[in-house]
């Protein structure tokens, strides 16, 4: 039963029925949306509505059978190998098909609004491929780093997937990725330079990890991409207790360690922030970035301290003159919550919201503080406004992103909710 469900993005030939009639599809055929839709899922209608009520958080009247077949076998044993995507992709327009990539624009809005992705991964090449179908439109484009460090069969897989998509490219340079040290910024500022030298006129830019999963389809992130109207989205605050962090200087090897040696101050007039890895930036932002000497002098500053891409991005974001920034004031400081960029769930603030949690605790488990999310988080999850999540892995919880696939993809085609779903919709 559970390999029925992994069809809801698989697709296989349902998908170029779809595509080529899309024009049909869209209008007011009730008929030939239950047809496309009983072929695009190629599941019963249980399954769906099983989908439809984990993401409700109420089970009542579903199929209790299906439930607890899909349930039991959340955690995945073994992912798809860089084999069989070597295999599978020597017949791209095959492989492009059967794996439900979608190869025409869903709306002009989305056409005429790109957006660039820089992707840093280094495993689970399933994962990958997961999250670049659920983010992929045939109108963005897509940079792809591998960490330098991960196995040359993996790197192949990738290069294998990208070249069967014409707007999606390995980075040209590859980095030695580091936890913790300034590499994990360069593999994205590596992917900013490439993105850059695109033919695809793109506006924004996000970033996205290996654990990463979307919880908007593309047209609804096109909206929220142009309600900022130029600016960025990331968190950036002013927190005293990682001051630590770029005050002192960092050894990286394998690891990073701090020294005793004070650094010199930050060679910019505008204060430090703190934040995350993630953002959402303007294509003006990233221009400006290797044009403006004051950054690039920062950047240089930037590689000796501890976890670079968790303090440099939020402080430019907030410098004077940056196209999409805010300012220094403390009235203009955003949390992770506040902004669009990631919804992450630290275990130290989950709690009871009634007594005023940011968000209830982690269904699934913990990562050094930060959920794995269980499908008992997709309730609260796709009530967001976050246009990503971190993190996913089908290795805990399989079923959190099988139903997030179905959610968009349903949302995607319809422009409406799985939630709505009920029969009539589906059935003949």
């Amino acid at each position: 039963m559970i390999l029925k469900i992994i069809s809801i993005l698989s697709v296989t030939t349902a998908m170029s029925i779809f595509l080529m009639n899309y024009q049909e599809q869209r209008t007011n055929c009730p008929r030939k949306k239950k047809l496309v839709l009983n072929h695009f899922l190629k599941q019963d209608v249980g399954e769906l509505q099983a989908c439809s009520a984990i993401i409700q958080g109420d089970v009542d009247g579903v199929d209790k059978d299906i439930f607890r077949k899909l349930l039991t076998s959340k955690k995945r044993t073994s992912l798809l190998s860089e084999s069989f995507y070597l295999n599978a992709t020597k017949d791209c327009p095959s492989y492009i098909r059967d794996r439900g990539f979608l190869t025409v624009s869903l709306s002009k809005e989305e056409k005429d609004f790109p957006i660039a992705y820089s992707m840093v991964i280094h495993e689970k090449i399933e994962m990958f491929e997961r999250l670049l179908r659920a983010i992929y439109t045939p109108d963005n484009v897509y940079c792809v780093h591998v960490d330098q460090r991960s196995p040359e069969i993996f790197k192949e897989a990738v290069r294998a997937i990208a070249s069967c998509l014409t707007n999606v490219f390995m980075a040209s340079k590859l980095e030695n990725v580091i936890y913790a040290s300034w590499s994990r910024v360069q593999a994205d500022i590596n992917c900013m330079q490439d993105l850059l030298k695109s033919p695809v006129q793109w506006r924004y830019l996000l970033n996205t990890c290996g654990t990463d999963f979307p919880i908007k389809t593309n047209a609804e992130m096109v909206e929220s991409l142009k309600h900022l109207n130029g600016r960025n989205s990331m968190e950036s605050e002013a927190v005293e207790s990682k001051k630590g962090r770029w005050q002192y200087h960092h050894n990286v090897t394998n690891v990073v360690t701090r020294t005793d040696v004070k650094k010199s101050p930050p060679p910019i007039k505008s204060p430090m922030f703190a934040g995350n890895a993630y953002f959402v930036v303007s294509r003006e932002f990233v221009e400006h970035i290797f044009k403006s000497k004051e950054i690039q002098v920062f950047m240089e500053w930037e590689k000796d301290t501890y976890s670079p891409d968790e303090h440099m991005w939020a402080t430019l974001q907030r410098m004077p003159l940056v196209p999409g920034s805010n300012p220094s004031n403390r009235k203009y400081e955003e949390s992770d919550m506040n902004a669009i960029a990631r919804l992450v769930k630290w275990s130290y603030h989950e709690g009871d919201l009634k007594s005023g949690a940011p968000y209830p605790p982690c269904t699934g488990m913990h990562r050094r503080a930060v959920c794995v999310y269980g499908a008992g988080d997709l309730k609260w999850i796709v009530r967001q406004h976050h246009l990503l999540a971190n993190k996913f892995d089908p290795e805990v919880d399989d079923v959190a992103i099988k139903c997030m696939e179905a959610f968009l993809r349903y949302k995607a085609i319809y422009g409406r909710s799985l939630l709505t779903v009920d029969k009539s919709d589906i059935i003949l």
